[in-house]
């Protein structure tokens, strides 16, 4: 992993500049330099950490296709202004979906998308005494210790949406760290697919999770995940769920089997899903 600042130069385009203003530049690119050089160079190894501009990712080309968003529906149920409707380009349908074929054992279920950090694990680098794996992965020719805690009853969550779904694991972490969490995590081989970091677009400075890339009928799809910025192109797809990281007294998953339980029987996700954020 290359973790090199990027230096910017500063040209001055008219020879008549004053010489104050060319040291103020100077003094600027060498502030910026600094900044990047005391980043650490575990920043923007897992998802949750939201340094995007280390690495040398463009945004996905720009094209005249769009999906209008409305806000969140007023309290008298009133119907969102024009004025207030958000609208964010998408990314170009991709030539080949993400995931393949649905398996007979999965034919006729909906498919959930599963975030893994701060959703289901939390990891770190600093030592963790009572951490329930730890994972070895190499940056940079040395290996570090990756620490990793389970969420409460996420067990007992993931066998039961494994009987429910077609489960896929979508993770904006690295596949080098998230792949062996996931070997451990799942002991009952729930996931039938994972999708990587290099499976997200870059938009706007996050890792977004395109569900129309999956090759599955979107409204039978929904995604949990800890992370708005993650589904912004979907949010009605959306289960959200707080962020987690060391409460073991948190239940949030074990709260959510029931609502997955409903929308397993939906043959559209879209009503139950709205009737949720409409509470």
């Amino acid at each position: 992993m290359d973790n090199t600042s990027i230096i910017t130069q500063v040209a001055n385009p008219k020879e008549e500049e004053s010489i104050s203003s060319s040291q103020d530049k100077v003094s600027q690119s060498n502030s910026s330099l600094k900044k990047h050089r005391s980043r650490s160079i575990f920043s923007p190894f897992f998802c949750c950490f939201r340094n995007y501009n280390d690495y040398h990712v463009e945004p996905p080309a720009a094209n005249n296709k769009t999906l209008s968003l409305p806000p969140p529906p007023e309290e008298n149920g009133s119907p969102p202004k024009c004025d207030q409707v958000q609208v964010i380009p998408i990314p170009s349908p991709p030539a080949k979906f993400l995931l393949p074929e649905v398996s007979i054992a999965d034919y006729g279920k909906n498919c959930v998308v599963i975030d893994l950090d701060e959703t289901l694990v939390h990891s770190s680098f600093k030592p963790i005494s009572n951490a329930d794996f730890i994972v070895p992965v190499e940056i940079d020719g040395t290996v570090h210790q990756v620490y990793v805690l389970k969420r409460p009853h996420v067990d007992e969550f993931l066998q039961k949406m494994g009987e429910l779904f077609e489960c896929v694991l979508f993770t904006a972490s690295l596949a080098k760290y998230a792949d062996p969490v996931a070997d451990l995590l799942d002991q009952w081989g729930v996931f039938r697919a994972r999708l990587f970091r290099e499976s997200c677009v870059f938009h706007r400075g996050n890792y977004v999770k395109d569900l129309s890339r999956l090759g599955r009928e979107l409204s039978k799809v929904i995604i949990i995940d800890n992370s708005p910025a993650s589904y912004i192109f979907h949010p009605e797809n959306a289960v959200p769920v707080q962020s987690w990281f060391d409460d073991l007294t948190d239940t949030e998953l074990l709260d959510l089997i029931p609502l997955f339980e409903g929308l397993s029987k939906e043959e559209d996700v879209y009503s139950l899903l709205q009737s949720l954020r409409n509470r």
